[in-house]
């Protein structure tokens, strides 16, 4: 054997050649054989069948009522935040050699059954539904929605809905996910909801006005509920009641969940408690919800709960549901190439974002921008990827100052905020994003005094350069605009050459808050401002004041003065 061995190395020592070529083809061998072994099958998925026929329609009988946790509260979810998986959820991940026998095929047919092989990988708290028909106008889930252009995934989207106590979660457009609780559409192809998931390609997520729609179900049927109630307060009993609140009930035992429970299930925003009665619509110009009462009024105690108020015959105490308000929520660019260019306005950290949310839901347009913000786009502002000046959009987003890019608007609508709370808002937005926060280092070190010294100037001549060279400008303060949202957004609405609907702009009072609101949640514990810091600040808020009254405006709102 040793002489056999000597000869060998003898041999491939004067032909170095051929032994590199029987050792590349001795690697080549294993590599088969180990790929071999990767797609020698794809595992079987017990359970449902293919396709819709196994799905769940909107004839299916309803689930019964789930019970409203009264201490419950839903929970913002952060993008890219980990997350502990609840009992409920549906693992979407493929076995590996699912993943190889996927790659085999090619083109819509093999992601249509790649999406459906992991869908059918059913557990125990989230089931597969089926492929269904959706309308920006009539959505199919009407319940919460977010969108996210860069990193939805089916997780993501089952894990916000069940978190907020939905039945159903549905995903569209590879990005859009909608909650629900009913499915209120018709079945689709499954080869129409072809489109990969942003933040996972290995899943499908919808189409093109199609939604691969989820069934969650929680752990324990005690753990069910409606996601969290918001009180709106106590209201005097509309006239033509009947008409304003069309859906109704009587309940001898009544209490707020039982309400808010029924109009839920009703697919209404608003529950109207009347005593015994239960009432349930939108909010209309016959009842819009602007003028409150005492309380007192509507503190009459629940049938069947002690501790809680249900309201009279005459003062209606309203909780907006998670009922999703859909009549403001369709948005699209410009049928037709505006000829004005409309500038929104404002110094960084005033509230930019949140008011271009409230003019594209008052508006059914998108808003565009001087720049481009791919977290805004990924978030759902699609006309922030539109240049500028392509007149698409029904205003642009600025917040620059200076006489050449103020005179390349036609007209503007300029906001302004409270000094102290903007320069705030804009520190939080540079070092945590838009709905993050400054971390205590960043406040507590050089950057800080740094950036008061540099940014505080810069908010009063933002103002000033405004006035002086927009061609029409209307100022909006954003204190304002928070008090009385519906009258100062129809003046806004009124400068951009719109003629609002007033329902529609009592949609977006329900819908007001958006997904770029902090949850003030992380307030500093201290005044971050010096003396000398303030003493500047007011410098410049006297200046803002003299020039607006110059122009026969009103003044700086009085709580800018002092802190």
């Amino acid at each position: 054997m040793a002489k056999l061995l000597v000869k060998l190395q003898r041999y491939f020592r004067r032909k170095p050649v051929r032994f590199f070529t029987l050792l590349a083809l001795y690697l080549a061998a294993g590599s088969l054989v180990f790929l071999h072994s990767g797609f020698s099958g794809e595992p079987t998925v017990p359970g449902s069948p293919r396709g819709p026929a196994g799905g769940e329609g909107p004839g299916l009988p309803y689930l019964g009522v789930m019970q409203l946790s009264r201490g419950f509260k839903a929970a913002a979810t952060m993008p890219g935040r980990a997350r502990r998986h609840g009992h409920w959820f549906k693992s979407t991940s493929k076995e590996p050699a699912e993943r190889g026998k996927a790659r085999d095929n090619g083109g819509t047919r093999s992601r249509a059954l790649r999406g459906r092989s992991g869908r059918e990988k059913e557990e125990d708290r989230a089931r597969y539904v089926g492929c269904y028909v959706d309308n920006t106008r009539q959505r199919t889930l009407r319940g919460m929605s977010f969108f996210d252009y860069k990193k939805m995934t089916v997780f993501r989207c089952q894990d916000n809905c069940a978190e907020r106590g939905y039945l159903y979660a549905g995903l569209e457009f590879g990005a859009e996910c909608y909650c629900g609780h009913k499915i209120q559409a018709s079945n689709a192809s499954e080869s129409e909801c072809n489109m990969e998931c942003k933040g996972e390609r290995s899943n499908t997520c919808g189409g093109i006005n199609r939604l691969s729609i989820y069934r969650l179900e929680l752990a324990q049927e005690s753990a069910r509920r409606y996601g969290s109630a918001i009180f709106r307060g106590c209201f005097r009993r509309p006239d033509n009641v009947s008409i304003a609140l069309p859906a109704s009930q009587l309940m001898l035992n009544m209490s707020v969940d039982k309400c808010v429970d029924f109009c839920t299930e009703k697919e209404y925003p608003l529950s109207a408690l009347a005593g015994t009665s239960c009432r349930c619509g939108f909010p209309t110009t016959l009842f819009p919800l602007h003028e409150r009462e005492d309380e007192q009024l509507c503190a009459q105690k629940c049938p069947g709960e002690e501790f809680e108020s249900c309201g009279t015959a005459e003062f209606l105490l309203v909780y907006q549901t998670q009922v999703q308000d859909n009549r403001c929520m369709d948005r699209r660019f410009l049928p037709t190439r505006a000829k004005q260019l409309v500038a929104l306005a404002s110094f960084p950290g005033a509230g930019n974002t949140w008011a271009r949310h409230l003019i594209e839901l008052a508006t059914g347009f998108y808003t565009g921008s001087y720049y481009f913000d791919g977290s805004l786009y990924n978030k759902g502002f699609k006309g922030e990827r539109d240049h500028w000046r392509s007149g698409r959009t029904i205003c642009i987003k600025t917040h620059e100052s200076g006489q050449k890019e103020i005179e390349s608007f036609d007209s503007a609508i300029l906001l302004i905020r409270n000094p102290y709370k903007a320069l705030m808002a804009e520190f939080n937005r540079k070092y945590g994003g838009h709905i993050g926060f400054a971390a205590h280092a960043h406040w507590k070190g050089k950057e800080w005094p740094e950036f008061v010294a540099n940014y505080a100037p810069w908010w009063a001549t933002h103002t000033l350069d405004w006035l002086r060279y927009g061609k029409k400008v209307l100022v909006v303060h954003f204190e304002d605009l928070k008090r009385d949202l519906f009258v100062q957004l129809q003046r806004m609405v009124g400068l951009l050459g719109i003629t609002a609907c007033e329902d529609r702009l009592l949609c977006v009072e329900g819908q007001k808050d958006g997904n770029f609101k902090r949850s003030g949640l992380r307030k500093l514990e201290y005044d971050p401002y010096t003396p000398e810091m303030r003493k500047m600040i007011s410098g410049y808020i006297k200046t803002v004041d003299t020039a607006l009254k110059l122009r026969n405006l009103s003044g700086v709102p009085d709580d800018y003065y002092p802190r």
